[in-house]
């Protein structure tokens, strides 16, 4: 059954469901990665499961992630890949739903994948696949599901979650709320998971942009700029944790893999050191061109260790003119440094708009790690991205949601 039919037959059934008046086990508000796995587990176990969403179609950011292959999960996922309030707060839900049993899943429906880096797995077609498969769990489940509907308020009295919506007024035994975070708002991303904690008393810690492009001031933007579509592969570090992977210039300032991944973990104000030639030596590669082709122009030297473009930039930059020959030690060791260790200080990242994760959330002190409960509030659950647990990028957000939505829905 195709993803459209599937969408519309479990709106369908939703609304025959409520018309009878009936009470579900549980209500989960997103159908995203984490609420569709709730509600497939659950409802395999028999519980009545109703997911509500106020987009039009599920799974919207699985649908775009990986250019569109879906990065789902990442073989090597394990508590060092997580920033949290709590580091070791993942590590249950991990263990107890593991890479391998998503990849389970995933092969049992015919998808093709294949790993393009150590341990992230892509689908070999489209990140449709994923979504089309979830649906198809979540139908065959008995589960239900029902988009384009704005959750206009949630009490709790009689032992009951009674969720106001735009179509009408649902009532379950439990709430699970997997809405998401701040990130890539034009999907529709909102901050309801956050006040919904907040109105039944759980802390909800600051959030800001992760996994996301950093953003220069405007002297160091204008280099950037004219480099503009330049990838390199670079080390970028920020105090004690290091990245190898691409960069890329943007007119902003910086993009690509490790930039996204140091981006998580820089704060504001503090500078990031960056390797743009890693597992090289410049200076002795310099020194080198210095008795071997005096007469060469010095950025023509330095584009034996970086692209032309780069390293023209850099000479620029540097004030440095001339032949190689005329160079002495210590302008030499002044591009050594440009280029094994360039220190920018960003002005900020390119912020919601296009971060693919949102830091902080929901405390995980107040939440049980095997659960997702809230201590405080029976059947009141929090699962994926509105929980202060954060990946690193290559699939680590992925097989968060699928294993936090899992625990949630082997305790409703």
């Amino acid at each position: 059954m195709s993803e459209d039919k599937l969408n519309r037959r479990t709106d369908t059934l939703a609304f025959a469901e409520r018309s009878s008046g009936g009470i579900w086990d549980a209500v989960i508000l997103g159908a995203g990665a984490a609420g569709l796995m709730a509600g497939i587990v659950a409802a395999r176990r028999g519980k009545r499961v109703l997911i509500l969403d106020h987009a039009r179609t599920a799974g919207e950011k699985i649908r775009i992630s990986g250019g569109g292959r879906c990065n789902f999960t990442n073989l090597n996922a394990s508590v060092k890949n997580y920033l949290s309030g709590n580091p070791r707060f993942c590590i249950s839900a991990l263990k107890a739903y593991t890479p391998v049993d998503f990849l389970k899943l995933v092969d049992s429906h015919g998808i093709g994948w294949h790993e393009k880096t150590v341990g992230q797995l892509f689908c070999d077609e489209s990140a449709r696949d994923i979504v089309t498969m979830l649906l198809a769990e979540l139908d065959e489940a008995g589960g239900r599901l029902q988009m384009g509907t704005e959750i206009k308020g949630i009490e709790h009295r009689d032992g009951l979650f009674h969720v106001a919506t735009g179509r009408g007024s649902e009532k379950a035994r439990a709430l699970v709320v997997a809405t998401g975070g701040k990130s890539i708002p034009k999907m529709g991303a909102t901050g309801l998971g956050y006040d919904i904690a907040r109105q039944f008393g759980l802390e909800v810690l600051p959030t800001r942009a992760g996994l996301v492009p950093l953003t220069f001031s405007d002297s160091q933007k204008s280099f950037a700029a004219g480099l503009a579509g330049l990838s390199v592969d670079a080390e970028v570090r920020f105090g004690k944790v290091m990245f190898r992977e691409g960069l890329l210039f943007t007119h902003r300032g910086l993009s690509g893999p490790s930039i996204l991944q140091i981006s998580s973990y820089w704060q504001e104000g503090n500078p990031v050191t960056i390797n743009l030639a890693p597992g090289t030596n410049c200076l002795e590669s310099l020194m080198a061109a210095r008795k071997s082709n005096p007469k060469q122009d010095v950025a023509t030297s330095l584009s034996e260790i970086l692209p032309k473009r780069l390293a023209k930039a850099i000479i620029e930059r540097e004030g440095i003119k001339g032949h190689i020959a005329e160079q002495g030690d210590k302008l030499l060791r002044k591009l050594d440094e440009a280029v094994h260790r360039w220190q920018v200080i960003p002005v900020g990242t390119e912020g919601y708009r296009t971060a693919e994760v949102t830091l902080g959330g929901v405390d995980t002190k107040a939440l049980s790690s095997k659960t997702m409960q809230a201590n405080d509030v029976p059947g009141l659950y929090f699962i994926g991205e509105v929980v202060d647990v954060t990946g690193q990028l290559g699939g680590y957000n992925f097989q968060w949601a699928w294993a936090s939505g899992a625990a949630a829905g082997r305790a409703l």
